[in-house]
């Protein structure tokens, strides 16, 4: 197979998933052992494990001001809503976008911009269909704020979905990362919300597909209104 074509379908694996790999295919040998039917399907759950937790490289925009996507998936809802209050940043609603992920997605979460972690606080909570607008504020979830260059916050949050039931969180309060860093994964399908700052608009549109690094949300140095889009 051309080398190209193997870049295409084997990708780099996040060190999170090796044991998960590891155990997926302990079973698989014990199932072919059992039954080989069994064992082929056991197979193919590990080659999903693997799949799930890879951890593609990615272009990540140069441009200073940007906001791009914290997670690979596709806009669920664009709203106001006031931002968790676990990070003490007022009780004004501001513009939230949120990603939902899916179990094929790449689970792997980035900076959605260059900033310092003013605070990160995780709640525990309920694991409805993150795709639900009420699980932004009932199911298990870890919020970050990121205190941008010019003062302004930036909120991101990692909510836990029907299917998920860990959040990992790799940042620390006080670092400074670029966008596009790598800070988290979430284990298995679930969703990220962005809460930008006041006066900034979305460039984005509901069921648009996002790829985590890569696509911009929002552009912090110019008025830009909120991009429309028609589904086709």
């Amino acid at each position: 197979m051309p080398m190209n074509m193997l870049d295409t379908f084997i990708k780099p694996m996040h060190p999170e998933g090796w044991r998960f790999v590891a155990i997926f295919g302990a079973v698989t040998l014990v199932l072919f052992w059992l039954w080989e039917p069994l064992g082929w399907l056991g197979l193919g759950l590990t080659v999903w494990c693997y799949y799930f937790f890879r951890d593609p490289v990615r272009s990540v925009p140069l441009d200073e001001g940007l906001i791009v996507s914290p997670a690979d998936g596709v806009i669920s809802l664009i709203e106001r809503a006031v931002p968790p209050e676990e990070l003490g940043m007022g009780p004004e609603a501001l513009l939230r976008v949120s990603v939902f992920m899916n179990v094929f997605n790449c689970h792997v979460n980035r900076m959605p911009v260059a900033g310092q972690i003013d605070a990160i606080a995780y709640r525990p909570g309920k694991f409805l269909n993150a795709s639900l607008d009420k699980a932004s504020s009932d199911n298990e979830r870890n919020s970050l704020a990121i205190r941008l260059a010019d003062g302004r916050k930036v909120a991101v949050v990692q909510i836990a979905g029907l299917v998920a039931r860990r959040i990992v969180c790799f940042a620390r309060v006080g670092q400074s990362l670029r966008m596009g860093d790598r800070f988290g994964l979430i284990r298995f399908g679930s969703r990220l919300d962005v809460y930008l700052p006041e006066g900034v608009e979305p460039q984005v549109a509901l069921g648009q597909t996002m790829v985590a690094g890569e696509t911009v949300i929002a552009d912090l140095t110019r008025d830009l209104a909120p991009r429309l889009a028609r589904s086709e």
